[in-house]
This record gives C-alpha cells, sequence and structure tokens, in this order.
C-alpha cells in the first residue's frame, strides 16, 4: 500500500510523494521526481528551452502518484499550436481547434494541449468554444476532478492547487470547484466519477454525489458511445459490482431505454471472472434474455462480435452441458469453438449454474477427449457434404439443407458413422422409411 507524504507548500506548489516517487536531497529542502519517458521529458526541455512553461498533466500524474504505470502521458504548456509546431519536426493537428497538436517522438505519440480556458457548454458535455491562456492554474481549475487536476514538472515540481494528492491519500473522487457546475458542464463526468471510485476503490465525496444524483437525467444528453465506453471501464475494473451504483444514484433510466431490465438486487459480478469485455457485459446481463441482452448492447453501440458473444453467454450458461459425450456434443455443434469454450470459463464463475465445479471438471475432460479424436460436431467436418448430396441426385434446396442437419444429428450421437459410405447408407435408409 502507497502513503502520502506531505513535505512542504510554496508559490502554491505541493511538494507531495509516494512510495513508488524518487526522492531527492535539494538545498535542504525535500523534493519528488516523476519517473516519465525520455521522449516526454524531451518535450518538455524542449517547450521550456524555447521559453514556454510545459508539464506532464492528467490521470498520467494520478497513476504515478499512486505507484501505477501510466498508459498515455499527456502535456499541457503555455505555448499555442502554432508555437508547439515549430518547436518539433514531426507533429499531427489532432485537435487544433481545442489547442491540441500530437508531436510524435520515435514511434510513440504525445498529445501537447494549451493551456485553455472552456467557454459555455451548451449540450451537457462539449463546451462552445474554448480560450487559449497563458495561466496553468485557468487550465488546471477546469478539470472534472481533484486527483486529475494536478500537473509536474521536474524543475518545478507538483502543481497541486485543489489538494488532489490529499484526496489520493484519503482515497476520495472529489470534483474541482463546485461540483454542480462541473457535472452541468460536462454530464459524462458523473459516470466518470463512478468509473474512477471501481477502478481505483475510492469513495465519492458527499457534495459530489449529491450533485450527480440531482443532475442524473442530464446523462440523456451524452452520447452511447461515450456512455459506453465509461461503463465498459467500469465493468472491467476490480470493483465491477460498483455498477450497481449507476442505479442507485438514478442514472440507470438515461442510460439506454433497456437499461432499466436490469435488477440491481441480481447484479453481482464475481472478480474472478476475466475482465474481458464479453465476459463482464455478460455477467452483467445474464438474468435477461439473449434477446434483451442483445438489445441492450446494440444501444449503446457495442460491436457485433462483443454483442453476439455475449447474447451466446447469455442464452447458454444456465442450460446443462453434460453429463455424457453426446450431450457435450450436441451442445459444441451449437456454436463455434470460442463461444464453447466461453461458456465452460463462465460457468465457473457463475454460482446460480446447474453444474458443480466437479460436473463441470468432467465435462471439460469430455470436452478434451472428444478434441483429442476429432469427432464432428459441425457440418463443416461432416464426412457428407451439400455438393455430395446433388451428385446424389438431390436437389439445391430446404430439403438438401434438412437432410445435412439429419445426419449431422446421427454423428453426433454416433461419430463412428461420420464416414461418406455410412453416412449415404443413412440417407437410403431415411429415404425407405419415407416412402
Amino acid at each position: 500500500m502507497c502513503v502520502l507524504r506531505e513535505t512542504s507548500r510554496e508559490d502554491g506548489v505541493l511538494g507531495t510523494g509516494i512510495l513508488s516517487m524518487e526522492m531527492e536531497q535539494e538545498k535542504g529542502k525535500e523534493s519528488f521526481h516523476i519517473a516519465m519517458p525520455a521522449q516526454a521529458e524531451a518535450i518538455l526541455e524542449a517547450l521550456n528551452h524555447r521559453g514556454f512553461e510545459a508539464y506532464i498533466v492528467g490521470g498520467c500524474v494520478r497513476d504515478s502518484l499512486l505507484g501505477r504505470v501510466p498508459g498515455d502521458w499527456d502535456i499541457t504548456t503555455s505555448a499555442l499550436p502554432g508555437q508547439v509546431k515549430s518547436v518539433f519536426r514531426r507533429t499531427v493537428d489532432t485537435g487544433i481547434a481545442h489547442g491540441t497538436v500530437t508531436v510524435l517522438k520515435g514511434r510513440e505519440a504525445y498529445e501537447v494541449t494549451t493551456y485553455r480556458i472552456d467557454g459555455e457548454y451548451e449540450d451537457n458535455r462539449h463546451p462552445k468554444n474554448v480560450v487559449f491562456t497563458s495561466n496553468l492554474a485557468e487550465d488546471l481549475k477546469r478539470r472534472d476532478f481533484t486527483i486529475n487536476a494536478m500537473a509536474y514538472s521536474p524543475g518545478t515540481g507538483l502543481m497541486d492547487l485543489f489538494d488532489g494528492a490529499g484526496d489520493l491519500k484519503r482515497g476520495l473522487i472529489r470534483c474541482v470547484g463546485d461540483p454542480t457546475e462541473r457535472f452541468t458542464e460536462d454530464a459524462l463526468r458523473m459516470l466518470r466519477a463512478i468509473r474512477f471510485r471501481a477502478q481505483l476503490g475510492f469513495d465519492i465525496e458527499e457534495a459530489t454525489r449529491q450533485a450527480l444524483r440531482n443532475l442524473a437525467p442530464s446523462l440523456v444528453h451524452v452520447s452511447k458511445e461515450r456512455i459506453q465506453t465509461e461503463l465498459t471501464k467500469l465493468l472491467l475494473s476490480d470493483h465491477p459490482d460498483y455498477i450497481r451504483e449507476v442505479f442507485d444514484d438514478s442514472m440507470a433510466p438515461y442510460v439506454c431505454a433497456g437499461f432499466c431490465r436490469i435488477r440491481p438486487e441480481n447484479i453481482s459480478i464475481d472478480g474472478r471472472v476475466p475482465p474481458v469485455r464479453h465476459f463482464r457485459w455478460a455477467a452483467l446481463l445474464r438474468h435477461l434474455t439473449e434477446e434483451e441482452a442483445g438489445k441492450i448492447l446494440k444501444e449503446l453501440k457495442l460491436d457485433n462480435d462483443t454483442i453476439l458473444r455475449v447474447r451466446s453467454l447469455t442464452r447458454w450458461w444456465r442450460i446443462p452441458v453434460g453429463p455424457d459425450e453426446i450431450s457435450v456434443r450436441k451442445v459444441m455443434s451449437q456454436m463455434p469453438r470460442r463461444q464453447f469454450d466461453d461458456l465452460m470459463l463462465f460457468k465457473r464463475f457463475s454460482s446460480e449454474r446447474p453444474e458443480t465445479d466437479e460436473e463441470l471438471s468432467r465435462i471439460q475432460e469430455l470436452t478434451d477427449r472428444i478434441r483429442e479424436r476429432g469427432d464432428c460436431v459441425s457440418l463443416k467436418t461432416l464426412a457428407l457434404t451439400g455438393r455430395d448430396l446433388i451428385e446424389l441426385g438431390m436437389e439445391p434446396g430446404p430439403a438438401l439443407g434438412e437432410a445435412l442437419e439429419s445426419l449431422l444429428g446421427i454423428v453426433l450421437e454416433h461419430p463412428e458413422k461420420n464416414q461418406k459410405e455410412a453416412l449415404v447408407q443413412e440417407l437410403k435408409k431415411d429415404h425407405k422409411k419415407s416412402t
């Protein structure tokens, strides 16, 4: 567990650090150094050399203080976008209107954004315009939470105007300034608060919690894609059950039309469920029908592959697979191999499943045996094909497909019959019965 150690305040700079940071002795006072990628430090140095301020900012500072490895290293600067481009040879205009230039260093890309003040928010999501400023404090105070409103440079140290480091120490999610204003500006921040709580295991400060409850209806203005991104990150966290707070805080009706079909009392996601999108979404939606689950995921703009795999899990997890090879082959025939493997893994973390642990282990043994032998479990590996049936005199059409399905059913029960001659004989038997 990391422990914050506060040292001193000078000119609005809080010298704060945790065990993951390197402490240096400098002229009798303590300062702290965040280890950052050499390319990021080179960008700060290049901007400083040209007379501009520059800091790493936001999540990378927060994660560094927590002893985590940041996924991104965002940089903020007093330099205007054009000035940033003049400093570096390789840049990409990724968000010039909002002050962002991407600087390319080797194979890495770093977003460098000018200090800015957001204009009026018209849609509970985006500012109508932004105004560039040379004042770092103005840039930091527009950010969502105190733990995301810290900046750092090796020369200046940690700029922490809103006690974000203190909130890290206390384990607290707290808005910068007035939470009602922050959530009115950007309604997605309400979901972000719960998502950060789930990822970090923090509490939400009471005034921040009350504001998100009061403003929950404004979530309707946020795009479904952005809502889904936050919910997915929440579900992939160490505390996926915290998604229940979306219901407790009255936001569920505004997530999407079908979201309220989920009953909060049924939300119980085993932390051992692999933190993979389709597994965690299936764990949340497993008490719904596959149609209901698919509709919710489609409304939230999830990709088709995830929707397909979640639908398969919600359909099959309560259906017994065993107890014998015939039963296992019949279930295997209903889905692609990876979906069957998903199902077997998912069942292990579902307390309401129809099988015991011992039965699941037995089913896995049978599965391995079936695969080792190469038993036919799909039309693709059936010894007789549609072309073979046409050569035998059958007309293309529904009857041909039904014949193949009938043969597959025979092979699932008698895998030794998956030979062309044996299947032709079965067809002849069936023809005699029908005539």
